[in-house]
């Protein structure tokens, strides 16, 4: 579905992502970990058309990030870490708004807002602005907004950062309802969570590719330590 390849970006002499390869199998739901500053982001940014790669590529299905980037543009939902959402507007508004720019049919535009307010259970905020909601239902907003225009695949910076246990494990539960339909990558640094949702992690640091594996994997290396443990090891390693 999706594969990486010797993908390289420099900022200038700095190198952000250092020659990673890996592929992301259809219809799985990928953990992208590692520490602030290993590269995630820069990654995603790639993937999703915001940055060029110096070098090497993303090839999503057929296409080749370099040559086709609008059509790779169209098989993505992208929730950066910050929901990019209109605080002033009012959810239903905002989200109508958002299927007008993904030229959604007129006809197909409220049965469709209606079918993402069912699964990211957003019906008792549509009437409610945007800056009234709790940062959960802000994060909620911007996951419905990933998924207009039903992208076959989703990328999710840190959905979860800065969520109470309660937000967190509602987040959950809707990525892994999604997961049943998607192709999904996100990144969070609970690692608890990653290994609750995630059907298989790789981790990168200092931009370079540190460990991938899948989580029945993982539960086969844990045994009597722990993941955050293991995690510590490898991105020590890799410094």
């Amino acid at each position: 579905m999706i594969k990486f390849e010797n993908l390289t970006r420099y900022y200038g002499d700095i190198c952000a992502v250092d020659n990673i390869s890996f592929e992301v199998k259809k219809g799985e739901i990928l953990g992208f970990l590692g520490p602030n500053g290993a590269g995630k982001t820069t990654t995603y940014r790639i993937l999703t058309g915001y940055l060029h790669a110096t070098s090497g590529t993303i090839k999503v299905k057929d296409y080749d990030i370099h040559e086709h980037q609008l059509e790779i543009k169209k098989l993505i939902g992208y929730l950066p870490e910050s929901a990019p959402v209109y605080h002033e507007m009012l959810v239903y508004d905002y989200l109508s708004y958002i299927a007008d720019i993904r030229g959604i049919p007129r006809e197909r535009k409220l049965p469709h807002i209606r079918e993402l307010a069912d699964l990211c259970r957003l019906e008792e905020v549509m009437h409610k602005t945007v800056n009234e909601l709790s940062k959960g239902y802000r994060q909620r907003v911007g996951i419905a907004h990933a998924l207009m225009g039903d992208p076959e695949i989703l990328v999710l910076d840190e959905p979860t950062m800065g969520l109470d246990p309660n937000q967190i494990a509602e987040t959950r539960e809707i990525i892994k309802r999604i997961g049943r339909e998607k192709t999904i990558i996100f990144s969070t640094h609970i690692l608890s969570e990653a290994e609750a949702t995630c059907d298989r992690i790789v981790i990168i640091n200092n931009g370079k590719l540190a460990a991938d594996f899948t989580i029945q994997e993982l539960r086969e290396m844990t045994g009597t330590d722990s993941f955050e443990n293991i995690f510590r090891r490898i991105t020590r390693g890799n410094n």
